[in-house]
C-alpha cells in the first residue's frame, strides 16, 4: 500500500467510521505523525499502554499525589485499591469523588438500601432510626418546631 499523501510506502493503516461508513486510510508514519495520529510501538505490552492511560485520566500529578501519613501515594492506591490510612481519604478526595459517585450511582456518600422484599416492620424501624437521629439534630440547632414535627411523626410510626 501506498501512503495517500506522499506516496511512500504506508505503514499506518487506519479504519475511522463515521456515521456508520467505514473509511480507510493508509499514510507513512510521518504523515500520520503529521495528522496528529498518535503511534504506539507495536512490541509495547498491553498492560504498559493501559498504565500510560491510566496515568493520563488522573494526570501524572494525580499519579504522584502522596499521604504525608502514610506515605501512600495514589498510583499505589489504583493499583491496590486499598487506603493506606484515613487521611488518605482528605488527600485523594478529589480524585475518589469520581469514583465514589460511580460506585453509589451517582451519590457521594452511602445512602443505603432496603431489599424489595423486606418486611414492614424492618422498613418501620429503618425509617424510626432515621427519624430520632433527625430529632437529635434538630434540637442541637434548637430548632423546636422541626423537632416537635419529628416527635410526632416518631409517635405515629411507634403507635402504628
Amino acid at each position: 500500500m501506498k501512503c495517500e499523501k506522499c506516496h511512500r510506502e504506508a505503514s499506518v493503516h487506519l479504519t475511522e467510521i463515521v456515521n456508520g461508513h467505514a473509511a480507510e486510510k493508509h499514510l507513512c508514519k510521518e504523515c500520520a505523525l503529521a495528522e496528529n495520529y498518535t503511534l504506539t510501538d507495536p512490541q509495547v505490552p498491553v498492560s504498559q499502554l493501559l498504565e500510560a492511560l491510566v496515568g493520563q485520566a488522573g494526570g501524572k500529578e494525580a499519579a504522584e499525589l502522596k499521604c504525608e501519613s502514610c506515605g501512600q501515594t495514589y498510583k499505589e492506591f489504583r493499583n491496590t485499591g486499598l487506603l493506606g490510612c484515613p487521611n488518605d481519604y482528605k488527600v485523594f478526595e478529589p480524585l475518589l469523588l469520581g469514583l465514589l459517585e460511580r460506585a453509589q450511582e451517582g451519590a457521594t456518600h452511602h445512602v443505603g438500601k432496603v431489599p424489595v422484599n423486606a418486611e414492614e416492620g424492618e422498613k418501620r424501624q429503618k425509617e424510626l432510626v432515621r427519624l430520632r437521629q433527625q430529632l437529635k439534630e434538630a434540637v442541637q440547632r434548637e430548632d423546636y418546631e422541626q423537632a416537635a414535627r419529628l416527635r410526632d411523626q416518631i409517635k405515629a410510626l411507634e403507635t402504628a
